[in-house]
């Protein structure tokens, strides 16, 4: 196999005069790359996030699951049977105890644990 038929998948153009040395066209050679499987600005960076994706994905899922429990509390505050003429600042003074984070926190990890075996389940 000669090089103009070889690995295109590793090749990069260059230009190349006739073979006679004469004044003809000037034509395209793709040839192969020798050990140069992509360009030197393309290479990766080396750094080690990928071990932190799963404990960012947890941290985002548990606080998501955090506000949806909050903002359950805040429109608990403001249901017909709770009375009129309550504030926004006394609803959040009231919901935002230690207690209510608490079991914000643990539903919230209960909740992850769950989803993460039922993603893996299915």
């Amino acid at each position: 196999m000669n090089a103009q038929q070889g690995d295109y998948r590793r090749c990069s153009p260059t230009w190349r005069r006739d073979p006679s040395g004469g004044p003809g066209p000037m034509s395209i050679f793709i040839g192969p790359l020798y050990g140069r499987p992509y360009d030197g600005i393309m290479t990766p960076e080396r750094n080690h996030s990928w071990r932190l994706i799963p404990i960012w994905r947890a941290a985002i899922e548990v606080a998501f699951i955090v506000f949806l429990f909050y903002s359950n509390l805040l429109m608990g505050e403001f249901n017909a049977s709770s009375g009129k003429g309550k504030t926004l600042a006394f609803a959040l003074r009231d919901i935002f105890t230690g207690a209510n984070f608490f079991i914000a926190i643990v539903s919230a990890l209960i909740g992850y644990v769950i989803f993460e075996f039922l993603r893996k389940k299915l």
